[in-house]
């Protein structure tokens, strides 16, 4: 072998260099983007930093806002006070009535639907409409609907035997904005669960009906299993909705009657706007964004073991 081929050869199998890792730089966009970054930023952790100072403090509004050092003596009063812990007690009964509630008939529904060929469409459509109006028009249609003089829900419930006031009972009243809830959001499971059951491939389900698997063997081990993942998000997204719920509840019935529908964002919004108690407002504000966190928190940890955070 000559000493060209040599060359040749030793050239060809040389090991090819490896340049040096680049550290991504922060382009023209990145820059760009940078002042609506810190205005969003200023507009997030200023208020955040303001709450958690006013919640070891008494805010002063008269001559100007003054802040009092009172040290733990808000949180202190927010773990001694038997009015908040049932007002805790009623959230998390609200919570779990309306959320349960809204999955149960959502997902009763987006089956029916999903069986339905011709007019599907239109069906979705009507049903729909509820979740487009706001929590407040929602709030004043039931509080008209259930008036003891000339509503039609009240007029109902007399021909049943009912004759008392729907919103002036704490049990009826606590049972109308439920159901206020209930009526509002159910077609937001309902939709989503819908767009679920349409993923789920049709050979699938044709290849279960040739096996012999008939109605709720189907739905338990075809459609169930196929839809979980997209039923958790939707537990999310209204898990998330409902621990702030507040319109229907202001609008209709105001806490009352007897507190029987004074949940925490009510009780917040006394505290604050009515007896301008700032810094105890702040404290239930912190605790409500700490519970808000922990739910959140256990849905991504679902989440992330199902494989759907990556």
């Amino acid at each position: 072998m000559t000493h060209a081929a040599q060359t040749s050869a030793v050239r060809g199998t040389a090991t090819p260099k490896i340049s040096p890792r680049k550290e991504p730089r922060i382009g023209f966009e990145g820059w760009m983007m940078a002042p609506g970054l810190l205005l969003l930023a200023a507009l997030s952790i200023v208020p955040f930093i303001a709450l958690i100072a006013m919640s070891f403090s008494r805010v002063r509004l008269l001559g100007g806002v003054r802040l009092d050092l009172v040290g733990l003596g808000n949180w202190a009063r927010f773990f001694t006070d038997a009015d908040m812990w049932l007002s805790w007690l009623r959230t998390i009964i609200f919570f779990v009535l309306t959320v349960g509630l809204e999955m149960v008939l959502g997902m009763g529904i987006a089956l029916c639907l999903f069986r339905v060929l011709r007019g599907r469409n239109i069906l979705l459509a009507l049903l729909l409409l509820p979740m487009f109006a706001a929590p407040s028009i929602v709030g004043l249609l039931g509080r008209y609907l259930t008036d003891s003089t000339f509503g039609l829900y009240a007029w109902v419930l007399r021909g049943f035997g009912y004759t008392g006031d729907i919103l002036g009972a704490p049990l009826s009243a606590f049972a109308a904005v439920v159901l206020m809830d209930v009526w509002e959001w159910t077609p937001l499971i309902a939709l989503i669960t819908l767009a679920g059951l349409s993923s789920v491939p049709q050979s699938v389900r044709e290849a279960a009906a040739v096996d012999g698997a008939r109605g709720w063997m189907t739905l338990r081990y075809i459609l169930f299993p196929a839809i979980s993942n997209v039923l958790l998000v939707a537990l999310l997204i209204r898990s998330m909705d409902a621990i702030r719920y507040f319109d229907i509840i202001w609008v209709t019935t105001n806490g009352g009657p007897a507190d029987a529908t004074k949940i925490v964002p009510i009780r917040l919004y006394e505290t604050a706007f009515r007896f301008f108690d700032l810094g105890y407002a702040a404290a239930i504000g912190l605790a409500m964004l700490a519970f808000s966190i922990f739910i959140a928190r256990t849905f991504v940890r679902l989440l992330d073991v199902r494989g759907l955070t990556r």
